[in-house]
């Protein structure tokens, strides 16, 4: 047995070679679990042929890297960046918005998986603790959807649409929650995925992402059949409890509300992403975090 140690304020501990853990680790470089999965035999091949039962991690990251180098220096690469990135010292915060029906969810469960992340959040639960907090008399807006917020706005204004004004004030109220837990994460140190409609570029405080580690997305569907279908599919699941009708009878305003999205992305400089291919928006989205962060964390390596 393969026995991989690592220091930790002082103390040394340690625990048994697992290429089930390296392959989930690889497997951040687009190669895929089965390629992944023979990496890591190979690995653990070559340090018993040489003899080697105990390896630290900065030690096993470094054999690491050299097998990849060997078979591709751009899986090395991507693979280092996310190894540095894993051992900032500011937390990852990755933050994914998009309209209705795009499939935020989807894709922030997919991207947590793949980079290992465990904490995932909802901005639809963030709206519901506050529904919970505020009561209907006295924000109205909250406790209706995104799509049709403009319904329970007393006083509408006559400057800009009503659809995209009731979007705002619906945005707003939940962006406190979204902000609170962006700051209680910088100051836990915990990595964390947020994702739903209220992600707006914009709204968050600029010195709050500017600060730390955090990333926006825009997703969209921009064909409207395609975008129609996914509510037509999400809706067929038995423990899906939304009724289509409601969506179909709001998917005009739906869409304006992606407009609206995507015209803030592209005020703010944010990724905006057609959101057709699972896959290939997962490899975006990772290839953006490791490009923009991977980078500039160099501290200790592990495996």
């Amino acid at each position: 047995m393969i026995w991989v140690t690592a220091d930790v304020d002082g103390k040394k501990y340690k625990e048994p070679f697992s290429k089930g853990i390296m392959s989930r680790s690889l497997n951040v470089a687009d190669i895929g679990i089965e390629r992944a999965h023979d990496i890591a035999c190979d690995i653990e091949a070559d340090l018993i042929k040489n003899n080697v039962y105990e390896i630290s991690t900065v030690d096993l990251a470094d054999v690491v890297l050299k097998h990849l180098y060997e078979l591709d220096s751009n899986i090395a690469i991507k693979y280092m960046n996310w190894r540095s990135l894993r051992n900032s010292k500011k937390p990852l915060i990755i933050l994914i918005g998009g309209a209705s029906g795009v499939g935020t969810s989807s894709m922030a469960f997919e991207l947590a998986s793949r980079l290992r992340l465990k904490n995932l959040i909802s901005t639809d639960m963030i709206r519901e603790v506050m529904r919970k907090i505020v009561s209907q008399e006295l924000s109205p807006v909250i406790h209706k959807s995104s799509f049709d917020a403009y319904e329970a706005i007393r006083t509408p204004s006559i400057r800009i649409d009503s659809v995209i004004e009731g979007f705002i004030s619906h945005v707003d109220v939940v962006n406190v929650g979204i902000e609170a837990i962006i700051e209680r994460s910088v100051k836990e140190g915990i990595s964390t995925i947020i994702e739903g409609v209220h992600v707006v570029p914009g709204f968050i405080r600029k010195e709050l992402i500017d600060n730390n580690n955090i990333i926006v997305f825009t997703l969209t569907v921009d064909d409207e059949q395609a975008h129609k279908q996914r509510f037509y599919s999400r809706c067929r699941q038995p423990w899906v409890k939304r009724p289509l009708d409601r969506y179909m009878d709001n998917f005009n305003t739906i869409r304006k509300t992606q407009n609206f999205l995507i015209e803030q992305a592209k005020i703010h400089d944010t990724r905006i992403i057609n959101n057709m291919d699972i896959n290939e928006t997962i490899e975006i989205m990772v290839d953006d975090i490791l490009e923009q962060f991977g980078g500039t964390n160099n501290v200790g390596q592990e495996s």
